[in-house]
């Protein structure tokens, strides 16, 4: 590809801040932005024309599609990513789609054979991934300095009880009202996959109980978290736990236990900190002689790939700028690109552990095949099998409770309760 690639963001919410690393990429060109919500997209439209751009602006995404470019970065709905990346994909343009990969697991084969049949580039905007201390673990581990990954640990906890409001609406059929508690976990899991290299083979799923004392917000599992133990290619065993726990500031943690040495990040550090004050990294080698060997800490920063440019952004831990960066440089062909872009097979991985792990609660807590969906052979079994908890996509025995003791119910009231502190600007309490 000769020139700029010319990239549209669906979701102005969650896609500003790719926005704002499109406005100042040197090879990137900013042509379309679409969101159902006019103030997020009159303010990103606002961003763009302070950058100097004319830029169009779509309500309809039926309107957007039809615009001329190259690739577009999907921002929108968690839980409907799969649909519009296959829909884009089989029109020819690239995507960058945001988390979730898909809502199901017939998604999942669907999304992997329309990248193949497109030949498109498919990358997958977890950035947890290259949050400045899980970017240089992975680095680290590739470099062999704590061997074979024996044990690992992924957190992200997040209550997200007071920002309810303002990340729902008050809409009774949002997706996050009708998540399942083990659905969000590639914040958690998809770091120490990507930096292990490693495949699930395996995942068992657990829930908690309820925190019955938060107010009715809407959220149809009530307020709980998600863990996944899962079982990698080599036989190590990881740990995920995501969701609502009581714990400020939230905790973004990994930890990854080789053969000959660990990597631990700080925990009391909050990921979000201001530059300079980032998480420190532990790292432990050990030597020539059993358990004697040398502790490092320190606080890393962006990667020197593309560092300069990475400097400029800090939001997510300095994490927004890689997934869009190496999306960009995996479209023009580039070795960065290649190397660093979470590919389709990848995401896949990363997200139907969440997906299985709840069956496999709904189940007793029975463990579960992990499918490796790179294999075509593996795909039949799954490509009709449409369970998931929202009422849009599964009907019947598909449609799953959004909790293993049965899905909470609010009347009306609650939702236009959380509607009206949403309009006021506040919080929960």
């Amino acid at each position: 590809m000769s020139g700029k690639v010319r990239i549209g963001v669906f979701g102005a919410y969650r896609g500003m801040t790719m926005i704002e690393v499109l406005l100042r990429h040197p090879e990137a060109e900013l042509v379309a932005i679409c969101d159902k919500y006019k103030p997020a997209l009159e303010k990103a439209g606002k961003a763009a024309r302070e950058a100097g751009l004319d830029i169009a602006l779509y309500e309809n995404f039926e309107d957007f599609f039809r615009h001329d470019m190259d690739a577009v970065v999907l921002a929108n709905y968690a839980n409907e990513h799969a649909p519009f990346a296959i829909r884009l994909l089989k029109s020819g343009r690239h995507v960058l789609s945001e988390v979730l990969p898909c809502e199901t697991m017939a998604q999942a084969v669907e999304l992997i054979e329309a990248v193949e049949a497109s030949g498109k580039v498919y990358a997958y905007a977890e950035n947890y991934c290259y949050m400045w201390h899980a970017f240089e673990m992975r680095e680290r581990y590739a470099r062999g300095e704590i061997g074979e990954v024996m044990y690992a640990e992924g957190e992200y906890i997040h209550d997200c009880a007071a920002i309810w409001p303002g990340i729902t609406y008050g809409e009774r059929g949002h997706w996050r009202n009708n998540m399942y508690p083990t659905f969000y976990c590639t914040h958690s899991i998809g770091p120490m996959l990507s930096i292990t290299g490693r495949r699930p083979v395996q995942v068992t799923g657990f829930i908690t109980q309820r925190n019955n004392t938060v107010r009715p917000l809407g959220l149809k599992s009530g307020e709980c978290a998600g863990i996944e133990i899962v079982t990698l290619d080599n036989g190590a065993i990881c740990k995920s736990v995501h969701g609502h726990l009581k714990r400020e500031p939230g905790s973004i943690n990994y930890e990854i236990y080789g053969t000959k040495g660990s990597m631990e990040s700080e925990r009391f550090t909050p990921s979000y900190a201001p530059e300079g004050q980032e998480p420190e990294l532990q790292v432990y080698r050990e030597g020539d002689k059993l358990c004697v060997g040398t502790t490092e800490r320190y606080r890393p920063g962006p990667q020197p790939i593309a560092g300069e440019m990475a400097k400029k952004f800090s939001t997510h831990g300095g994490s927004d700028f890689y997934p869009t960066h190496f999306f960009i440089e995996k479209i023009l062909g580039r070795p960065d690109g290649e190397k660093y872009s979470i590919d389709v097979y990848h995401a896949v991985d990363m997200g139907i552990c969440g997906i299985l792990a709840y069956r496999s609660a709904l189940a007793g807590n029975r463990p579960l095949r992990v499918p490796d969906l790179r294999d075509k052979a593996e795909r039949d079994a799954w490509r009709h099998d449409n369970k998931c908890t929202n009422p849009a996509v599964a009907q019947g025995d598909d449609l799953l409770p959004c909790y293993p003791g049965g899905s909470m119910e609010y009347p009306d009231s609650v939702y236009e309760e959380v509607r009206k502190i949403w309009l006021s600007g506040k919080n929960a309490e």
